[in-house]
């Protein structure tokens, strides 16, 4: 687990799965109330897969995504933005020299709240052999300029496909999932992450573990709190009207 120096902040917001993409533009909207002071967070946390493809390298992602991806740029020189990378949007350094960019290789990484431990990842960081040898090959340079000669023929195809995902589904083996895989595993107060878009939260112990809802669906996002609030994090939806 990488250990880092991010404090979270009171009034944060957490932005996970929003998968943006011309079929889902809400994520746009959210983001220019942010710049345009509508919204105020003290920070922004965005959780991994925000962009359905956004791939460091390859030109085509970027230039459909750009609005969106100056207008973080923005965001990031007035408050702290954190981005940790997820399996739909990596190789972000570059593209977001202000944000705080952990990649797959620095998740789950630890932070405090308010003298509590906080872990935080995307959430696919310990998938299965083939699912890591994927996310290593996927992100090798010699694959992306093969990529890049391809790329209209790739990515219509995986626009295809992912227009067919169900990103709000409830997966009913998810709690005996999580407690198999975490109980005992990591020493901390909350777990965080996305990825599985479940919006819930599971005690194991003395750890809260909070999965979280895609902004994808119905434009959730989260406000960080004060222990007070004994789940951390307070559920917000997201409209023009906001």
């Amino acid at each position: 687990m990488y250990h880092s120096n991010i404090e979270l902040k009171e009034g944060a917001f957490i932005v996970s799965d929003a998968h943006y993409s011309y079929k889902r533009p809400q994520l746009l909207e959210f983001l220019k109330d942010i710049k345009s002071k509508k919204l105020l967070p003290s920070q922004l946390i965005l959780m991994g897969d925000i962009f359905d493809a956004l791939f460091g390298g390859i030109k085509k992602t970027l230039d459909e995504n750009q609005e969106s991806v100056s207008i973080i740029n923005d965001i990031s020189t007035d408050i702290e933005v954190i981005y940790l990378e997820g399996n739909h949007d990596f190789n972000l350094k570059k593209i977001f020299p202000d944000v705080k960019v952990f990649s797959i290789s620095e998740q789950p990484f630890s932070c405090t709240y308010n003298r509590k431990k906080v872990i935080l990842a995307h959430g696919d960081y310990d998938g299965a052999f083939f699912y890591k040898l994927y996310t290593a090959l996927i992100r090798n340079r010699f694959i992306l300029k093969f990529l890049n000669i391809f790329d209209e023929y790739i990515l219509n195809k995986l626009d295809g496909y992912l227009g067919k995902k169900d990103d709000c589904k409830e997966l009913d083996w998810f709690d005996g999932f999580i407690k198999r895989r975490l109980s005992d595993r990591y020493d901390c107060d909350y777990f965080i992450e996305g990825h599985f878009h479940q919006n819930k939260v599971i005690k194991l112990g003395s750890m809260n573990y909070i999965n979280l809802g895609a902004f994808a669906c119905n434009q959730r996002y989260y406000i960080v709190k004060s222990l007070q609030d004994k789940e951390l994090l307070e559920e917000n939806i997201f409209s023009k009207e906001t």
